[in-house]
């Protein structure tokens, strides 16, 4: 049986009420990620990108529109279904980490497996070798106060993958760490699409950080232009 693609979006509209009427984010926009697809969305302030994410992460719904997540179709879901679609086959990095500050980087990492019922040594075994895969094992008992920027977003980025999910959300995952940092965090990203088969959605804003995707997409006032 053919394997679902990581996501489809087709035609997705998403409008908000404003003091003048209604901000209209996206306009019919259409997008799909196969296992493997590493998709940069790059565009100013305000292109619709977040919107995009938010939609295709399930965090929001469209106003018009489907998504498809692992064949999964969130508007179908009612809450506990949509809670559990996320936690399994989705993953998230943000700009700004996003880790618990009370709790360890190692303990950070476990908590999707945790949530989603593997028990206590199980899951900390699977964070631990998560760790060691993107290179901060050794931070595993530290903190989030006690690392650096560059090593907070690969906690994050282990958090995002310990589950094995399909599709991986990443809001610009890059835009508080210097160059040095950026350049070690993209290519881990590359690391785990390419050897993982997780397909990557990445906003950016900044070229040389998209052209460590496979695909870029263009966007502007709320549409795809190239």
């Amino acid at each position: 049986m053919p394997e679902h693609p990581a996501l489809i979006a087709d035609q997705l509209f998403r409008s908000y009420p404003s003091g003048e009427g209604r901000v209209e984010a996206l306009r019919g926009v259409s997008l799909t990620l196969q296992k493997g697809d590493f998709v940069a969305i790059m565009g100013p302030s305000g292109c619709g990108k977040s919107t995009l994410l938010q939609l295709c992460g399930a965090m929001d719904r469209p106003t018009e529109g489907s998504i498809r997540i692992s064949g999964a179709e969130p508007a179908d879901l009612g809450d506990a279904a949509l809670t559990a679609l996320r936690r399994e086959r989705i993953g998230f990095v943000f700009q700004f980490f996003n880790l618990l500050p009370t709790l360890t980087i190692g303990e950070n990492i476990a908590l999707p497996l945790l949530l989603g019922g593997v028990r206590g040594s199980e899951a900390e075994e699977r964070a631990r070798a998560t760790a060691d895969r993107v290179g901060i094992g050794r931070r595993f008992d530290h903190r989030p106060s006690q690392v650096s920027g560059g090593e907070a977003q690969r906690a994050a980025i282990a958090r995002a993958v310990v589950h094995r999910p399909a599709l991986l959300i990443a809001d610009e995952p890059t835009g508080s760490l210097d160059s040095a940092s950026s350049g070690l965090v993209l290519e881990l990203l590359r690391e785990l699409n390419e050897q993982s088969g997780i397909a990557i959605l990445m906003a950016t804003h900044d070229a040389q950080v998209a052209s460590f995707a496979q695909r870029v997409v263009r966007m502007k006032d709320g549409q795809i232009i190239e």
